[in-house]
């Protein structure tokens, strides 16, 4: 059985990215208490526009199971990427459609884009305490934290900084 395939986003996958994206952060509980932040999840148009987004999908149904912003340093989207390095944010999976590998393929496409454009390395950052098989899928790819990376965007919001250093990589 092979995986998940990813291409990017059209504007016909826009509504799906959005519900799926939204649906995910919600089933993790990363929504509770928060104020605005499933509009920006949801606002996949904006995303578009400055970033690439990526979805994986099951060739046999064409179904969208999993999408990710992938981003470069100084895009209006980049929070810890610096020279030479890219970024992705808002993996997420439909949560009926989590275990079926499409998260692992998001990042490594995101990683291989990443490779492709010369970039030094892939930050990206996560949220403590949540999204327990994103850690562990970051961790088995290589990604390290970096303390000095980690910040709050608002009270209460702790994100872990994570790099994965792409010398060498193919």
């Amino acid at each position: 059985m092979t995986g998940p395939l990813v291409r990017p986003a059209t504007s016909a996958d826009f509504a799906a990215v959005a519900r799926l994206t939204v649906a995910a952060y919600e089933a993790d509980g990363q929504l509770k208490g928060e104020h605005g932040y499933a509009e920006v999840l949801a606002d996949v148009t904006h995303r578009a526009t400055h970033g690439e987004v990526l979805v994986a999908v099951d060739e046999a149904t064409g179904e969208v199971l999993g999408s990710v912003t992938f981003v470069l340093s100084g895009s209006p989207y980049a929070e810890l990427s610096g020279p030479g390095e890219a970024e992705f944010r808002m993996l997420a999976v439909d949560p009926a459609a989590q275990g079926r590998g499409a998260g692992a393929a998001l990042a490594r496409a995101c990683v291989d884009r990443a490779a492709a454009l010369g970039c030094t390395a892939v930050v990206i950052c996560v949220r403590g305490g949540f999204a327990a098989p994103a850690h562990r899928l970051y961790e088995r790819m290589g990604f390290v934290r970096l303390r000095e990376k980690d910040w709050s965007p608002v009270p209460g919001v702790d994100l872990l900084g994570l790099r994965l250093e792409l010398t060498g990589q193919s």
